[in-house]
């Protein structure tokens, strides 16, 4: 088989990084390559290719990417560029792709960059085959239960070690932190390091079912477990938050969202939105209204965990994943997702990931009546409906606060 007459496959990533990248785009390359396919691989995700440009192309070698599966980041870069905002986009792509001689892609990304995926797919009408291989830290790709998006378990190791060096200062210091983890839609980050850290507490925006919250709310959940902290005779604790909930909350809590810019798929771009700060002055501000004078302190931690090396289950899974990928096409197949389930490779099509009612990628929440969240919930210290209905235990908190009985009764009523 001549150099003309290879078939050749193109790799993209799209989205947030998430470690593991480069072990898939390794695992895809060396099987694509010895399956008798060139690889290459296109920076910065669809950015370039929306413009039918094809200059921003890295050939890739067996040679060259033998190793980088160790590595955190993108060898080929990501963006959030999105060619399914029109038509001419996704024509440039496909017309780039076209240009170079590319009939298989393989994209490496989140819900959005799988949309995207699946329309060019679809756009392209049986010319390009096409597989997605789902990534993001937020674990909120609708895979089957119990099966997680890569990068998720290495970015939840990598939030325990700060979370526990976390609870050592707050006990140390006498401090509570907020720590807010990465988490746009689905509070699984949040709630996977809070849970294996053993967090004071950890609120995700499952909790509220899709309803809107208020900023007080939050508060009162917070500011209910520093009353029973403080009746358990500690000052110091760490509850972990996903950043989700900035966008369950009520614009006018927070002074109005019309100056935070939105990215290509229209979202918040939550960076600028410091729902720790904001938690943390109004909770200062009611606990000095109850005559209580703890320290918080907000802190953020997300882009540490993106780019870090993966750990060996996030390795293993990446090289499964790949290979998968580069496989799955060079068997002919296209329009769908790569997963492993049960030990073997299961491809999800691209059809059975939309969500009939919006059009778009499911997204995978988390389950709040499952036995892994009920025994979450267990190991929190918060305010409960028994703690309310204990005249005994209610008094004590209630003396804590200098409130009566009632009005602590009333105050923390729809709280729990």
């Amino acid at each position: 088989m001549t150099t003309a007459q290879r078939t050749m496959i193109g790799i993209l990533v799209g989205g947030g990084p998430a470690p593991g990248i480069n072990s898939v785009i390794s695992a895809a390359t060396i099987r694509g390559i010895l399956g008798g396919c060139d690889v290459v691989g296109f920076l910065d995700g669809f950015k370039w290719l929306m413009e039918g440009s094809t200059g921003q192309v890295r050939p890739l070698s067996i040679e060259e990417v033998s190793r980088i599966h160790f590595q955190g980041g993108s060898c080929l870069g990501t963006s959030r560029a999105n060619p399914t905002k029109s038509a001419e986009h996704l024509d440039n792509v496909l017309f780039a792709l076209s240009t170079l001689g590319v009939t298989r892609l393989i994209t490496i990304g989140g819900d959005d960059t799988a949309y995207s995926a699946m329309k060019l797919e679809e756009r392209a009408g049986g010319r390009l085959q096409v597989v997605h291989v789902p990534k993001t830290i937020d674990n909120d790709l609708d895979l089957p239960y119990g099966i997680p998006t890569f990068g998720f378990q290495t970015a939840r190791h990598m939030g325990v070690e700060i979370v526990k060096n976390l609870m050592v200062d707050a006990r140390t210091t006498t401090r509570w932190y907020l720590v807010v983890t990465m988490g746009r839609k689905a509070g699984h980050l949040a709630l996977g390091i809070g849970k294996a850290a053993g967090a004071t507490l950890t609120i995700i925006p499952e909790e509220f079912r899709g309803r809107p919250v208020r900023l007080r709310r939050l508060v009162d959940v917070l500011l209910g477990a520093m009353v029973k902290r403080m009746d358990q005779g500690r000052a110091d604790g760490v509850a972990v938050l996903a950043e989700g909930l900035i966008e369950m909350l009520d614009p006018r809590d927070l002074g109005g969202l019309d100056y935070v810019e939105r990215d290509e798929h229209g979202h918040l771009r939550l960076s600028e939105v410091d729902i720790g700060d904001v938690l943390r002055r109004e909770l200062t501000k009611q606990l000095k209204k109850l005559g209580l004078y703890l320290t918080v302190v907000a802190k953020n931690v997300g882009y540490e965990l993106r780019c870090a090396d993966p750990i060996p289950y996030d390795i293993e899974y990446t090289r499964d994943l790949g290979y998968c990928a580069a496989q799955f096409l060079l068997d002919g197949g296209t329009s769908a997702m790569v997963s492993i389930q049960n030990g073997r490779f299961t491809p999800i099509p691209f059809k059975d990931m939309v969500d009939p009612a919006t059009g778009r990628t499911k997204v995978r929440m988390v389950d709040t009546e499952s036995q892994s969240y009920r025994i979450a919930r267990q190991y929190m210290i918060r305010l409960t409906a028994d703690d309310l209905n204990d005249a005994q235990m209610v008094s004590r908190y209630a003396a804590l606060t200098g409130l009566s009985v009632e009005t602590f009764q009333e105050w923390f009523a729809k709280t729990v």
